[in-house]
């Protein structure tokens, strides 16, 4: 189940780099349901510390600029794809946690392994920790995070950062939906913000009224693993080609009165009081476990059935399924 997650800034004192950087220097803690994901060696006091020195400034950058693909992403061959997941690809010079983070839409994977010891490296990540995070929970620690980072720079007198801009455009994209649906598209396309082709986006959107969002968020994640792009007038070809006409609705149900007759050997399956039958077959006794058990199966999907399953996908349901975390 998913449990809480924290990210926490300690400010400290730093006599060089930018105003930025020195204004959000700190010991930054990212913890789960009490484990510390950032807990690590630091080889300069030779002790285990929860969370190493870094600029909160730039971890809240990384974070605003790739909150799309964070926030709605899966897993994914995208050449590009772990600048935008791995928090050991924010740079600037610091020993970042070897955390990685993706998403199913519904929760969120915050992978922590720990990082070899070098001579040359002062923080030595130690934990080897999977964290699986409500995707709402994910979005609210974020907001919070970044705006203790800008709270510092307004503290500290740093007027408008490039993290102010980047921030006040997310926001205002999460809150128009037409704009949020094109940068959830992108992200599951493994895609910055306005990179993702137009013409693409234009036919997922235009595809969502028949097919349904949730069908074409799945299209669109299988998209950016490579190969064709599966559209509404694709799918529809493909069940024209390879599917035949069927539903479990076409399957003869059974009515009280009749049942079947004796097996071979002389076994009955008729029991005293319970009787169902075939329609129009007044002869045929079953008992009524083995009526609810066929009864059951003529509910099911029939196997094999592409043109049936093609056009529950048409109707608007999604027959994706959920994506697992690999590597859990």
């Amino acid at each position: 189940m998913p449990g809480e997650l924290t990210i926490t800034a300690d400010w400290e004192l730093l006599d060089t780099g930018s105003p930025e950087e020195r204004a959000c220097f700190a010991a930054v803690t990212i913890r789960f349901d009490g484990v510390s994901l950032t807990e690590g060696r630091d080889a300069f006091v030779n002790r285990v510390r929860s969370g190493p020195m870094l600029s909160a400034y730039h971890l809240a950058e990384w974070m605003a600029w790739n909150w799309w693909r964070l926030r709605w992403e899966p897993r994914s061959n995208v050449p590009d794809w772990a600048f935008a997941h791995r928090l050991t690809a924010i740079g600037e010079g610091y020993v970042w946690p070897n955390i990685t983070v993706s998403s199913d839409g519904e929760r969120m994977a915050l992978i922590a392994r720990p990082t070899r010891e070098r001579p040359d490296t002062p923080f030595r990540y130690i934990n080897d920790f999977p964290a699986i995070v409500d995707a709402r929970e994910f979005e609210f620690v974020l907001d919070q995070f970044i705006d203790q980072v800008r709270g510092q720079l307004r503290a500290e007198q740093i007027g408008e950062t490039n993290l102010d801009r980047i921030w006040t455009d997310v926001g205002s994209e999460r809150h128009d939906p037409d704009l949020a649906r094109r940068r959830k598209l992108e992200a599951l396309l493994g895609r910055d913000p306005d990179e993702a082709d137009e013409l693409t986006i234009e036919s997922l959107v235009a595809d969502a009224q028949l097919l349904g969002e949730s069908a074409v968020n799945e299209v669109a994640a299988d998209y950016a693993q490579g190969g064709d792009l599966l559209t509404a007038e694709a799918l529809r070809e493909i069940a024209e080609r390879t599917g035949y006409d069927s539903s479990p609705r076409d399957v003869v149900g059974l009515m009280p009165g009749a049942g079947l007759p004796p097996a071979a050997g002389g076994r009955s399956y008729r029991s005293p009081g319970e009787r169902s039958s075939l329609s129009g077959d007044a002869g045929l006794h079953l008992s009524a476990e083995d009526a609810a058990v066929i009864r059951r199966r003529a509910a099911e999907p029939i196997p094999g059935c592409r043109r049936n399953a093609r056009r529950r996908l048409l109707d608007g349901e999604s027959a994706g399924r959920r994506r697992p975390f690999p590597g859990l």
